[in-house]
């Protein structure tokens, strides 16, 4: 099996990121290690790039929410 492997840092935090072929497409998730779960879910692309592209957005997304302060974030 083919597998692509990204290394990047997001906010500080290194990812360790595979990408491997789905039928027509190929699945970017973060690595697991050993005996931890992992729920985050896979990111789908047409090439290995497009996948793990799709995911390190998401995360980079992820943490800059995680950064706003409370009342940034809040619907009042």
């Amino acid at each position: 099996m083919t597998v692509h492997r990204f290394h990047e840092t997001i906010a500080g935090r290194a990812y360790h990121i595979e990408v491997t072929p789905v039928r027509n497409r190929w699945r970017a998730q973060l690595c697991r290690l050993p005996g931890v779960p992992t729920a985050m879910m896979p990111f789908y692309g047409e090439t290995p790039d497009d996948a793990a592209r799709l995911l390190m957005q998401w995360l980079t997304l992820a943490h800059r929410r995680e950064a706003m302060p409370a009342a940034a974030t809040s619907s009042s």
